[in-house]
């Protein structure tokens, strides 16, 4: 088991779903650190801020959902990319989604910078996964 602090960025839009997934999260890393954003929009200007910190503050992982108003992850990804965010790559970006079409997990592998594709709903056992991998 991770014993060490981690920092989370949870991106999804849907309240209930991060509540339940914030529940599990600490229940696989009693250490973590999570801070949610409803859309990417919010995500870009949370992390721009902790950029202006130091690189070093950036989170280690970032949990992003596809399907969002005011900015949905494809457009929080090209964002990220084109603001330079996390140029060193601290940041393990996985995208979390209930999404089960293939163009969508075919494309969330084409960002270089996304670590994995992982299937709704999130479990203990899933994050340990992530967390560790």
């Amino acid at each position: 088991m991770n014993t060490q602090p981690v920092s989370i960025l949870l991106i999804d839009d849907d309240e209930i779903n991060n509540f339940i997934s914030i529940k599990l999260i600490k229940k696989a890393a009693p250490n973590a650190n999570i801070t949610a954003c409803l859309n990417g929009r919010f995500a870009i200007e949370e992390l721009s801020e902790i950029q202006r910190k130091g690189i070093d503050k950036l989170p280690d992982f970032i949990l992003l959902d596809i399907n969002m108003p005011i900015m949905n992850g494809w457009e929080f990804l090209d964002e990220y990319k084109r603001l330079n965010i996390d140029p060193s790559g601290k940041s393990r970006i996985y995208i979390i989604s209930s999404s089960v079409f293939s163009n969508d997990i075919s494309r969330a592998y084409s960002y270089p910078m996304v670590r994995n594709f992982v299937s709704k709903p999130l479990s203990v056992e899933k994050i340990k996964e992530m967390l560790e991998g």
